[in-house]
Protein backbone atom coordinates (compact mmCIF):
# COMPACT_ATOMS: atom_id res chain seq x y z
CA UNK A 1 0.00 0.00 0.00
CA UNK A 2 1.33 3.43 -0.93
CA UNK A 3 0.72 6.52 1.22
CA UNK A 4 0.97 9.75 -0.77
CA UNK A 5 2.13 13.07 0.62
CA UNK A 6 0.73 13.45 4.16
CA UNK A 7 2.18 16.44 5.99
CA UNK A 8 4.11 15.31 9.08
CA UNK A 9 6.08 17.01 11.82
CA UNK A 10 9.73 16.04 12.25
CA UNK A 11 8.77 14.10 15.39
CA UNK A 12 5.97 12.20 13.64
CA UNK A 13 8.22 11.26 10.72
CA UNK A 14 11.03 10.14 13.04
CA UNK A 15 8.68 8.03 15.17
CA UNK A 16 7.41 6.24 12.06
CA UNK A 17 10.95 5.59 10.86
CA UNK A 18 12.34 4.36 14.19
CA UNK A 19 9.38 2.00 14.74
CA UNK A 20 10.74 -0.10 11.87
CA UNK A 21 14.15 -0.76 13.44
CA UNK A 22 15.56 -2.96 16.22
CA UNK A 23 19.12 -3.71 17.33
CA UNK A 24 20.78 -6.12 14.93
CA UNK A 25 21.81 -9.61 16.10
CA UNK A 26 25.17 -9.89 17.87
CA UNK A 27 28.40 -11.10 16.35
CA UNK A 28 31.80 -11.89 17.81
CA UNK A 29 34.35 -9.31 16.68
CA UNK A 30 38.06 -8.69 17.42
CA UNK A 31 38.22 -6.17 20.24
CA UNK A 32 40.11 -3.57 18.24
CA UNK A 33 37.33 -3.57 15.64
CA UNK A 34 34.52 -2.92 18.12
CA UNK A 35 35.07 0.83 18.53
CA UNK A 36 31.71 2.61 18.41
CA UNK A 37 29.71 -0.61 18.69
CA UNK A 38 27.54 -1.75 21.60
CA UNK A 39 28.19 -4.76 23.83
CA UNK A 40 25.57 -7.49 23.46
CA UNK A 41 26.51 -9.33 26.67
CA UNK A 42 27.58 -8.53 30.22
CA UNK A 43 31.34 -8.60 30.83
CA UNK A 44 32.53 -9.77 34.25
CA UNK A 45 36.04 -9.63 35.66
CA UNK A 46 37.70 -13.04 35.65
CA UNK A 47 40.56 -11.78 37.84
CA UNK A 48 41.62 -8.92 40.06
CA UNK A 49 43.22 -5.91 38.39
CA UNK A 50 45.91 -5.38 39.39
CA UNK A 51 46.32 -9.06 40.17
CA UNK A 52 49.02 -8.43 42.80
CA UNK A 53 49.74 -5.56 45.15
CA UNK A 54 52.40 -3.53 43.35
CA UNK A 55 54.31 -0.30 43.37
CA UNK A 56 53.03 2.89 41.75
CA UNK A 57 56.51 4.42 41.67
CA UNK A 58 60.12 3.62 40.95
CA UNK A 59 61.84 3.53 44.33
CA UNK A 60 62.58 1.27 47.28
CA UNK A 61 60.21 -1.13 48.99
CA UNK A 62 60.54 -0.61 52.74
CA UNK A 63 58.93 -1.11 56.11
CA UNK A 64 57.20 2.21 56.76
CA UNK A 65 58.12 2.01 60.44
CA UNK A 66 61.83 2.07 59.54
CA UNK A 67 61.43 5.47 57.82
CA UNK A 68 59.23 7.20 60.39
CA UNK A 69 61.89 9.65 61.59
CA UNK A 70 63.72 10.19 58.29
CA UNK A 71 64.61 13.74 57.22
CA UNK A 72 67.34 15.42 55.13
CA UNK A 73 69.05 16.40 58.36
CA UNK A 74 68.75 12.92 59.90
CA UNK A 75 68.39 10.38 57.09
CA UNK A 76 67.60 6.74 57.83
CA UNK A 77 70.15 4.28 56.48
CA UNK A 78 68.87 1.01 54.94
CA UNK A 79 70.71 -1.82 53.22
CA UNK A 80 69.64 -2.84 49.69
CA UNK A 81 69.11 -6.60 49.57
CA UNK A 82 67.58 -7.08 46.09
CA UNK A 83 66.70 -5.39 42.78
CA UNK A 84 63.16 -6.16 41.55
CA UNK A 85 62.15 -5.25 37.99
CA UNK A 86 58.57 -4.98 36.68
CA UNK A 87 57.27 -8.33 35.44
CA UNK A 88 59.09 -10.37 38.09
CA UNK A 89 58.46 -11.54 41.65
CA UNK A 90 60.76 -12.47 44.52
CA UNK A 91 60.69 -14.45 47.73
CA UNK A 92 63.35 -12.17 49.22
CA UNK A 93 61.73 -10.38 52.15
CA UNK A 94 62.20 -6.84 53.42
CA UNK A 95 63.34 -7.16 57.00
CA UNK A 96 64.08 -4.41 59.56
CA UNK A 97 66.59 -1.84 58.27
CA UNK A 98 66.63 -3.29 54.71
CA UNK A 99 65.10 -2.22 51.40
CA UNK A 100 64.51 -3.69 47.95
CA UNK A 101 65.02 -1.56 44.85
CA UNK A 102 61.75 -1.80 42.88
CA UNK A 103 60.43 -0.55 39.55
CA UNK A 104 56.90 0.68 38.76
CA UNK A 105 54.43 -2.19 38.44
CA UNK A 106 56.57 -4.77 40.24
CA UNK A 107 54.81 -6.71 43.02
CA UNK A 108 55.46 -5.53 46.57
CA UNK A 109 57.87 -8.06 48.12
CA UNK A 110 57.19 -9.86 51.40
CA UNK A 111 57.66 -7.72 54.51
CA UNK A 112 57.33 -4.34 52.72
CA UNK A 113 54.34 -2.06 53.26
CA UNK A 114 55.41 1.16 51.52
CA UNK A 115 57.64 2.52 48.75
CA UNK A 116 60.05 5.44 49.04
CA UNK A 117 60.57 7.30 45.76
CA UNK A 118 64.07 7.45 44.30
CA UNK A 119 63.84 11.25 44.59
CA UNK A 120 63.57 10.96 48.38
CA UNK A 121 66.72 8.89 48.77
CA UNK A 122 70.46 9.04 48.19
CA UNK A 123 72.26 5.84 47.29
CA UNK A 124 75.61 4.94 48.80
CA UNK A 125 76.79 1.64 47.32
CA UNK A 126 74.70 -1.12 48.86
CA UNK A 127 72.98 1.36 51.15
CA UNK A 128 70.41 4.12 50.76
CA UNK A 129 69.85 7.16 52.90
CA UNK A 130 66.11 7.83 53.18
CA UNK A 131 65.49 11.59 53.33
CA UNK A 132 61.72 11.53 53.82
CA UNK A 133 59.57 9.10 55.78
CA UNK A 134 56.57 7.34 54.22
CA UNK A 135 53.38 6.07 55.86
CA UNK A 136 52.03 2.55 55.44
CA UNK A 137 50.61 2.09 51.92
CA UNK A 138 52.43 5.03 50.38
CA UNK A 139 53.00 4.54 46.60
CA UNK A 140 51.41 1.08 46.82
CA UNK A 141 48.58 -0.11 44.56
CA UNK A 142 46.49 -2.82 46.21
CA UNK A 143 45.48 -5.99 44.39
CA UNK A 144 41.99 -5.53 42.95
CA UNK A 145 41.84 -1.78 43.61
CA UNK A 146 40.89 -1.23 39.94
CA UNK A 147 38.74 -4.30 39.27
CA UNK A 148 37.56 -7.02 41.64
CA UNK A 149 37.24 -10.57 40.36
CA UNK A 150 33.61 -11.46 39.66
CA UNK A 151 32.40 -7.85 39.39
CA UNK A 152 30.23 -6.70 36.49
CA UNK A 153 32.56 -4.32 34.67
CA UNK A 154 30.91 -3.61 31.31
CA UNK A 155 27.15 -4.26 31.21
CA UNK A 156 25.29 -5.17 28.08
CA UNK A 157 24.44 -2.00 26.17
CA UNK A 158 27.76 -0.30 26.87
CA UNK A 159 29.00 1.75 23.92
CA UNK A 160 32.62 0.87 23.25
CA UNK A 161 35.13 3.71 23.36
CA UNK A 162 38.93 3.45 23.48
CA UNK A 163 38.80 3.02 27.27
CA UNK A 164 36.39 0.07 26.96
CA UNK A 165 38.69 -1.47 24.36
CA UNK A 166 41.50 -1.19 26.89
CA UNK A 167 39.41 -2.72 29.67
CA UNK A 168 38.37 -5.66 27.52
CA UNK A 169 42.02 -6.26 26.68
CA UNK A 170 43.02 -5.96 30.35
CA UNK A 171 40.44 -8.65 31.16
CA UNK A 172 41.96 -10.95 28.55
CA UNK A 173 39.28 -10.60 25.88
CA UNK A 174 40.63 -10.79 22.36
CA UNK A 175 37.09 -10.67 20.97
CA UNK A 176 33.72 -9.36 22.17
CA UNK A 177 30.05 -9.91 21.38
CA UNK A 178 28.59 -6.73 19.90
CA UNK A 179 25.53 -5.79 17.86
CA UNK A 180 26.70 -5.97 14.28
CA UNK A 181 27.13 -2.93 12.11
CA UNK A 182 24.20 -2.23 9.76
CA UNK A 183 24.83 -2.54 6.04
CA UNK A 184 23.39 0.49 4.29
CA UNK A 185 22.79 0.43 0.53
CA UNK A 186 23.16 3.85 -1.11
CA UNK A 187 21.65 4.68 -4.48
CA UNK A 188 21.49 7.97 -6.36
CA UNK A 189 18.70 8.39 -8.91
CA UNK A 190 18.10 10.59 -11.92
CA UNK A 191 19.16 11.12 -15.51
CA UNK A 192 20.93 14.32 -14.48
CA UNK A 193 23.38 12.55 -12.10
CA UNK A 194 26.80 11.51 -13.41
CA UNK A 195 29.78 9.76 -11.82
CA UNK A 196 32.20 12.01 -9.97
CA UNK A 197 35.01 11.43 -12.45
CA UNK A 198 32.87 11.77 -15.60
CA UNK A 199 33.36 14.79 -17.86
CA UNK A 200 30.84 17.45 -16.95
CA UNK A 201 28.05 18.17 -19.43
CA UNK A 202 25.42 20.94 -19.40
CA UNK A 203 22.45 19.94 -17.29
CA UNK A 204 24.37 17.28 -15.36
CA UNK A 205 25.50 17.15 -11.70
CA UNK A 206 28.12 14.92 -10.11
CA UNK A 207 27.04 12.24 -7.67
CA UNK A 208 28.00 14.04 -4.47
CA UNK A 209 25.06 12.65 -2.48
CA UNK A 210 26.24 9.05 -2.60
CA UNK A 211 29.63 10.08 -1.25
CA UNK A 212 28.39 12.41 1.49
CA UNK A 213 25.72 9.92 2.59
CA UNK A 214 28.23 7.03 2.55
CA UNK A 215 30.59 9.11 4.68
CA UNK A 216 27.75 9.77 7.13
CA UNK A 217 27.02 6.04 7.28
CA UNK A 218 30.66 5.32 8.15
CA UNK A 219 30.77 8.17 10.69
CA UNK A 220 27.81 6.77 12.61
CA UNK A 221 28.98 3.16 12.59
CA UNK A 222 27.41 1.58 9.52
CA UNK A 223 28.88 -0.16 6.48
CA UNK A 224 27.99 1.53 3.18
CA UNK A 225 27.13 -0.49 0.08
CA UNK A 226 27.51 1.70 -2.99
CA UNK A 227 24.98 0.91 -5.72
CA UNK A 228 26.01 3.80 -7.93
CA UNK A 229 23.48 5.69 -10.04
CA UNK A 230 20.13 4.54 -11.42
CA UNK A 231 18.71 6.39 -14.39
CA UNK A 232 15.05 7.31 -14.67
CA UNK A 233 14.29 3.89 -16.05
CA UNK A 234 12.02 1.36 -14.39
CA UNK A 235 14.11 -1.67 -15.36
CA UNK A 236 17.45 -0.15 -14.27
CA UNK A 237 16.13 1.18 -10.97
CA UNK A 238 14.43 -2.12 -10.17
CA UNK A 239 17.65 -4.04 -10.87
CA UNK A 240 19.67 -1.73 -8.59
CA UNK A 241 17.22 -2.16 -5.71
CA UNK A 242 17.19 -5.92 -6.04
CA UNK A 243 21.00 -5.97 -6.18
CA UNK A 244 21.09 -4.13 -2.85
CA UNK A 245 18.71 -6.65 -1.30
CA UNK A 246 20.91 -9.49 -2.50
CA UNK A 247 23.88 -7.88 -0.72
CA UNK A 248 22.08 -8.05 2.62
CA UNK A 249 21.26 -4.38 3.13
CA UNK A 250 19.67 -3.58 6.48
CA UNK A 251 18.69 -0.13 5.21
CA UNK A 252 18.33 1.42 1.77
CA UNK A 253 19.06 5.09 1.15
CA UNK A 254 18.03 6.67 -2.13
CA UNK A 255 18.44 10.31 -3.06
CA UNK A 256 16.21 12.13 -5.51
CA UNK A 257 12.89 11.38 -7.16
CA UNK A 258 10.60 11.59 -4.11
CA UNK A 259 9.23 15.13 -4.39
CA UNK A 260 5.68 15.84 -5.52
CA UNK A 261 6.88 17.43 -8.76
CA UNK A 262 9.45 14.78 -9.66
CA UNK A 263 8.95 12.32 -12.51
CA UNK A 264 7.13 9.23 -11.26
CA UNK A 265 9.81 6.62 -12.09
CA UNK A 266 11.32 6.39 -8.57
CA UNK A 267 7.94 6.47 -6.84
CA UNK A 268 6.51 3.90 -9.26
CA UNK A 269 9.38 1.45 -8.76
CA UNK A 270 9.50 1.84 -4.97
CA UNK A 271 5.75 1.33 -4.72
CA UNK A 272 5.97 -1.72 -6.98
CA UNK A 273 8.85 -3.25 -5.01
CA UNK A 274 7.34 -2.82 -1.55
CA UNK A 275 5.12 -0.77 0.71
CA UNK A 276 6.05 2.89 0.68
CA UNK A 277 4.94 6.17 2.15
CA UNK A 278 5.75 9.44 0.40
CA UNK A 279 5.63 12.25 2.92
CA UNK A 280 6.03 15.98 3.28
CA UNK A 281 7.84 16.92 6.50
CA UNK A 282 7.55 20.38 8.08
CA UNK A 283 11.25 21.11 7.79
CA UNK A 284 13.65 23.09 5.66
CA UNK A 285 15.84 21.97 4.01
CA UNK A 286 14.31 18.60 3.20
CA UNK A 287 10.54 18.65 2.87
CA UNK A 288 10.01 15.48 0.76
CA UNK A 289 10.75 12.11 2.36
CA UNK A 290 9.87 8.55 1.48
CA UNK A 291 9.87 5.63 3.87
CA UNK A 292 8.72 2.04 3.75
CA UNK A 293 9.90 -1.49 3.09
CA UNK A 294 11.06 -3.06 -0.13
CA UNK A 295 11.45 -6.71 -1.02
CA UNK A 296 9.07 -9.64 -1.39
CA UNK A 297 8.32 -10.43 2.26
CA UNK A 298 9.70 -10.33 5.77
CA UNK A 299 9.80 -14.15 5.91
CA UNK A 300 11.99 -14.35 2.81
CA UNK A 301 14.86 -12.57 4.53
CA UNK A 302 15.16 -10.21 1.54
CA UNK A 303 13.13 -7.31 2.86
CA UNK A 304 14.63 -4.03 4.09
CA UNK A 305 13.51 -0.57 5.17
CA UNK A 306 14.07 2.16 2.59
CA UNK A 307 14.48 5.85 3.28
CA UNK A 308 14.13 8.08 0.27
CA UNK A 309 16.02 11.35 0.74
CA UNK A 310 15.59 14.53 -1.29
CA UNK A 311 17.96 15.12 -4.19
CA UNK A 312 19.43 18.48 -3.20
CA UNK A 313 22.76 17.87 -1.41
CA UNK A 314 22.04 19.85 1.78
CA UNK A 315 18.53 18.43 2.02
CA UNK A 316 19.94 14.91 1.66
CA UNK A 317 22.56 15.44 4.38
CA UNK A 318 20.22 17.16 6.85
CA UNK A 319 17.49 14.54 6.28
CA UNK A 320 20.12 11.85 6.88
CA UNK A 321 21.09 13.46 10.22
CA UNK A 322 17.47 13.60 11.37
CA UNK A 323 16.19 10.21 10.19
CA UNK A 324 18.88 7.83 8.88
CA UNK A 325 21.42 8.53 11.64
CA UNK A 326 19.10 7.56 14.54
CA UNK A 327 17.96 4.47 12.63
CA UNK A 328 21.58 3.35 12.23
CA UNK A 329 22.29 4.01 15.90
CA UNK A 330 19.24 2.00 16.94
CA UNK A 331 20.36 -0.94 14.80
CA UNK A 332 23.75 -0.72 16.52
CA UNK A 333 21.99 -1.14 19.87
CA UNK A 334 22.46 2.42 21.04
CA UNK A 335 19.80 4.14 23.13
CA UNK A 336 20.99 7.76 22.99
CA UNK A 337 19.74 8.76 19.57
CA UNK A 338 19.52 12.55 19.86
CA UNK A 339 22.26 14.79 18.52
CA UNK A 340 24.07 16.84 21.19
CA UNK A 341 22.84 20.43 21.29
CA UNK A 342 24.12 23.70 22.74
CA UNK A 343 22.46 27.04 23.28
CA UNK A 344 24.00 29.85 21.24
CA UNK A 345 23.51 33.55 20.58
CA UNK A 346 22.63 34.43 16.99
CA UNK A 347 24.82 37.00 15.32
CA UNK A 348 22.45 37.32 12.35
CA UNK A 349 18.81 38.31 12.04
CA UNK A 350 16.51 35.47 10.90
CA UNK A 351 13.27 36.14 9.01
CA UNK A 352 11.08 33.51 7.34
CA UNK A 353 7.37 32.72 6.95
CA UNK A 354 6.62 29.20 5.81
CA UNK A 355 5.55 27.33 8.98
CA UNK A 356 8.40 24.84 8.68
CA UNK A 357 11.15 24.04 11.14
CA UNK A 358 14.36 25.47 9.75
CA UNK A 359 17.79 23.92 10.21
CA UNK A 360 20.19 26.76 9.47
CA UNK A 361 23.84 26.01 8.93
CA UNK A 362 25.96 27.98 11.38
CA UNK A 363 29.57 28.49 12.33
CA UNK A 364 30.13 28.44 16.08
CA UNK A 365 32.56 30.37 18.21
CA UNK A 366 33.06 29.86 21.93
CA UNK A 367 33.71 33.10 23.77
CA UNK A 368 33.92 33.39 27.56
CA UNK A 369 32.17 30.06 28.01
CA UNK A 370 29.26 30.93 25.68
CA UNK A 371 28.60 30.03 22.07
CA UNK A 372 28.02 32.50 19.24
CA UNK A 373 26.36 31.31 16.02
CA UNK A 374 26.84 32.93 12.64
CA UNK A 375 25.13 31.82 9.43
CA UNK A 376 27.43 30.22 6.88
CA UNK A 377 25.95 32.40 4.14
CA UNK A 378 23.40 31.38 1.52
CA UNK A 379 21.11 28.77 3.10
CA UNK A 380 19.81 27.26 -0.14
CA UNK A 381 19.34 23.50 -0.18
CA UNK A 382 21.75 23.22 -3.09
CA UNK A 383 24.59 25.12 -1.37
CA UNK A 384 26.82 22.27 -0.20
CA UNK A 385 29.45 24.79 0.93
CA UNK A 386 27.01 25.83 3.68
CA UNK A 387 27.50 22.35 5.19
CA UNK A 388 31.25 22.40 4.66
CA UNK A 389 31.54 25.58 6.73
CA UNK A 390 29.06 24.57 9.45
CA UNK A 391 29.70 23.13 12.90
CA UNK A 392 26.01 22.95 13.70
CA UNK A 393 22.40 23.40 12.63
CA UNK A 394 20.50 26.22 14.36
CA UNK A 395 16.97 24.94 14.95
CA UNK A 396 14.28 27.57 14.30
CA UNK A 397 10.83 26.33 15.45
CA UNK A 398 7.88 26.23 13.10
CA UNK A 399 5.98 29.01 14.87
CA UNK A 400 8.86 31.51 14.89
CA UNK A 401 8.83 33.97 11.99
CA UNK A 402 11.51 36.37 13.16
CA UNK A 403 14.56 36.27 15.40
CA UNK A 404 16.71 39.37 15.90
CA UNK A 405 20.45 39.23 16.21
CA UNK A 406 21.20 38.45 19.85
CA UNK A 407 18.40 35.91 20.21
CA UNK A 408 19.19 32.58 21.81
CA UNK A 409 18.73 29.39 19.77
CA UNK A 410 19.36 25.69 20.13
CA UNK A 411 22.09 24.38 17.84
CA UNK A 412 22.27 20.73 16.84
CA UNK A 413 25.97 19.96 16.75
CA UNK A 414 27.59 18.52 13.65
CA UNK A 415 31.12 19.02 14.97
CA UNK A 416 32.61 20.64 18.05
CA UNK A 417 34.42 23.88 17.16
CA UNK A 418 38.15 23.87 17.80
CA UNK A 419 39.24 25.69 20.92
CA UNK A 420 41.76 28.45 20.31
Amino acid sequence: MTELYPMLSVEEALARVLAAFEPLPPERVPVLETLGQVLAEDTYANMDIPPLTNTAMDGYAVRAADTADASPEQPVRLRIVYDLAAGYTTDVAVTPETAIRIMTGAPIPPGADAVVRFEDTKRDGEWINVLKGVPVGKNVRQAGEDVKKGALILPRGTEIRPQEVGMLAALGHKEAWVHRRPRVAILATGDEVIEVDAPWQPGKIRNANSFSNAAQVVRYGGVPISLGIARDDVKELTAKIRAGLEQGANLFLTSGGVSVGDFDVVKTVLAAEGEMGFWRVRMKPGKPLAFGHIGPSASSGCRAPLLGLPGNPVSAMVSFELFARPAILKMLGKTRLDKPTVEATLLDEITRKDNRRHYLRVMLEEREGKYLARLTGDQGSGILLSMVQAQGLAVIPEDVDHLPAGARVQVMMLDWPERG
